[in-house]
């Protein structure tokens, strides 16, 4: 990585390095982001992962219900974490396609390499490096996803630059539409108090550092995007409620389309 660290970069690793290091998926914490593993995923999608993958879960939502996988495409994952959304898109892209993660977090990245070696995944790999500075070709992805990681970057407008950037173009010659955005995260409804923005605990908790639903479609087209959606998929989690924020943040399926 040649990026430099921001201060919320590293408490935001640290968050992350800690439940890599405890092998315990932030679900299983009352103080997470996350709603249930069962409530984020068909049981179909997990047929065949072992418990202790399926089971680590970093996520707000379900973001292959809205990406549309289609055997043969290159999807990137943001924040690929345990590993665990890379191998179920390996599987909806078949051996024709192929899956990258990027994450900051090395121990995250040891999890996913080991996981993808123990279940001979081989349409898969992991790159290690930031979401504001991606590790990854222009124009060589079909379809990004992420799950509850785009609301812990400090520059969420570099991040969709980026996006932007790694996203094919259309094929005006094979008709062929261009790359797709297909994320769940962490969206509010006006902005959250100064106090909660400042900290570092709720940074890493998948609260603090939540946009706008306004902010994010503008950020979004203003990278270049188009057909930008934002749909509700409910309340986030306990924390949540805890800072008396229930209805003032929630989860989100966002949608959005490069064009030429």
């Amino acid at each position: 990585m040649t990026q430099n660290p921001t201060p919320i970069h590293e408490s935001v690793r640290e968050h992350y390095a800690a439940q890599a290091r405890a092998s315990q998926p932030c679900c299983g914490d009352s103080s997470s982001c996350c709603d249930s593993k069962n409530a984020l995923y068909p049981v179909e999608l997990l047929t065949n992962l072992p418990d202790d993958v399926a089971s680590f879960s970093l996520g707000c939502g379900n973001p292959f219900a809205e990406a549309g996988l289609k055997p043969g495409e290159t999807v990137l994952d943001l924040g690929s974490g345990g590993g665990l959304d890379c191998f179920l898109a390996a599987k909806q892209v078949g051996e024709s396609g192929h899956v990258i993660g990027v994450d900051m977090t090395p121990e995250m990245l040891e999890r996913a390499r080991l996981a993808a070696s123990r279940l001979g995944v081989r349409n898969v790999e992991f790159r290690e490096g930031y979401l504001e500075k991606l590790p990854v070709e222009d124009a060589s992805v079909d379809v990004v996803i992420s799950n509850c990681v785009i609301n812990l970057s400090p520059d969420k407008p570099q991040v969709f630059r980026e996006v932007f950037r790694v996203l094919r173009s259309p094929d005006p010659v094979s008709g062929k539409p261009g790359g797709r955005l297909a994320v769940s995260d962490i969206v509010t409804d006006g902005p959250l108090p100064e106090e909660l923005q400042k900290n570092m605990e709720a940074w890493g908790a998948c609260v603090a550092g939540a946009l706008d639903v306004s902010e994010y479609i503008t950020g979004l087209a203003d990278a270049g995007f188009t057909d930008v959606k934002v749909q509700p998929k409910g309340d986030a989690s306990e924390l949540i409620e805890a800072a008396g924020l229930k209805g003032k943040i929630f989860s989100a399926a966002i949608t959005a389309r490069r064009p030429l």
